[in-house]
């Protein structure tokens, strides 16, 4: 009885189709601190995300359209960012996926808030150019590190958030690899 599968469909050529497999979850694509640049090592490492969050310092309005060719973007504007254009972007944002609350600033040392509190469950921050995730009272703080020019021997990065039932999980994905 060889059976095709579930979800396969016998075709009248005598071939079976089966469908590609699904992912269950989501993934948010995280790149920061671009500053004008954006790599295409950068759009690579990002081509499979659900969602991009760029948490400031993007240096230019053309990578946020490259991002959108990609998936759908939080942007927000940070501290170089003061062309006519970043003036749209807010200084913070909230965004829920896949039942996650992530709150959204360049600069962490400015948060208001306490996240906890709030019932955040994820803080995506960038400035520091410094990649970086650590969970405090329930509450994943994640910064990419810089996918732009590299500054200060940091590696250049950028970051993945895998949401699945209600939990996440964080990577961060160095690109160039070394010093340049």
């Amino acid at each position: 009885m060889g059976g095709a599968g579930v979800g396969a469909e016998l075709c009248s050529d005598g071939q079976v189709r089966t469908p590609a497999p699904t992912r269950t979850g989501a993934i948010i694509g995280i790149i920061s601190d671009t500053h004008g640049l954006l790599r295409p090592e950068a759009l690579a490492a990002l081509r499979d995300s659900d969602h991009i969050i760029h948490p400031g310092d993007i240096g230019d309005p053309a990578i946020l359209n490259k991002l959108e060719g990609i998936a759908p973007v939080t942007a927000i504007r940070g501290n170089v960012d003061r062309e006519a254009w970043a003036k749209k972007l807010p200084a913070t944002n909230v965004l829920e996926v896949g039942g996650i609350s992530i709150y959204v600033l360049h600069n962490l040392r400015d948060i208001d808030l306490k996240p906890e509190a709030a019932a955040f469950s994820i803080v995506v921050s960038g400035h520091s150019h410094v990649p970086r995730q650590e969970t405090k009272n329930g509450v994943l703080y994640f910064n990419p590190g810089s996918a732009g020019p590299r500054r200060f021997r940091l590696p250049v990065t950028v970051g993945r958030l895998t949401v699945k039932d209600g939990k996440v999980s964080g990577e961060i994905v160095e690109i160039v690899p070394g010093f340049e």
